[in-house]
């Protein structure tokens, strides 16, 4: 089995969840929402091509692994919006314009926004029966991408390349293991004149989060429902999904029980 192997590293990430009032929180590790909505961006996917993106969705299955969940940053947050009454039968197609309203027309909207720093996993996707993309395709597109690439909000960019990676193995568990080798022959290769490493070695994993369309080599520990299945990006629309997670032993633990 062929799985599409690919890292997220940043400063800055942020993976909604369901926002409820004034709170937009964010969870450890990307949604399925947000895989798709990146790789579409990769491939130049328009935000009201539904089914390009029920194609990403459905072609694949997704495995998470957690390289580290990093620490939550907590920001305050004020934006200038007009009133749905100015809006009305009005062209929105900028920021520029949304605001070209009288100031006597402008409101604020005061929200708390998360997001976690220096975060990082790895991203398995096993294709399935009848996927539109084959793996080749979109790690092309994920070397390319024909749209900006970020981690969940626009000023979130990758801190390092994806580094896609097509790898045969049997279980999404035997592919992040061989991708974290690969990366590491990779890393050592390219030390400069001065014996200087680019990145720091990936941390091992941590946790797997899978869903029912791959095999992820573990059993899982738990499973929890999750509200980030794709429905219609452009309206903002996502159905529940089941998310197993299985629990890894840290390296201390592993290196005790060796």
């Amino acid at each position: 089995m062929n799985y599409l192997v690919f890292q997220f590293q940043a400063p800055l990430s942020s993976w909604g969840e369901p926002a409820v009032g004034e709170f937009r929180g964010t969870a450890e590790h990307p949604s399925q929402s947000a895989v798709v909505g990146l790789m579409g961006a990769a491939l130049g996917v328009k935000r009201d091509d539904d089914a390009a993106h029920a194609a990403l969705r459905d072609g694949y299955g997704q495995a998470i692994g957690l390289l580290s969940g990093g620490s939550l940053l907590r920001d305050y947050h004020t934006a200038q919006v007009p009133s749905r009454a100015a809006l009305k039968g009005r062209p929105q197609a900028t920021r520029r314009h949304e605001l070209s309203v009288p100031k006597s027309e402008l409101g604020t909207i005061l929200s708390t926004r998360d997001y976690r720093q220096n975060a990082a996993c790895l991203v398995a996707l096993q294709p399935r029966d009848g996927a539109r993309y084959t793996p080749s395709e979109l790690a092309d597109a994920l070397r390319v991408p024909k749209f900006p690439l970020y981690l969940g909000r626009k000023a979130c960019v990758p801190a390092a390349p994806l580094w896609p990676r097509i790898i045969d193995a049997e279980t999404a568990q035997s592919a992040f293991a061989t991708y974290a080798l690969q990366f590491e022959v990779a890393r050592q290769a390219a030390v400069d004149t001065r014996g200087r490493l680019p990145l720091e070695p990936l941390p091992p994993l941590t946790r797997i989060m899978f869903d029912d369309h791959v095999n992820a080599g573990v059993t899982q520990d738990l499973s929890a429902r999750r509200k980030d299945r794709l429905i219609r990006r452009k309206g903002w629309q996502f159905g529940d999904r089941t998310e197993h997670v299985a629990l890894l032993a840290t390296g201390a633990a592993q290196n005790r029980e060796n």
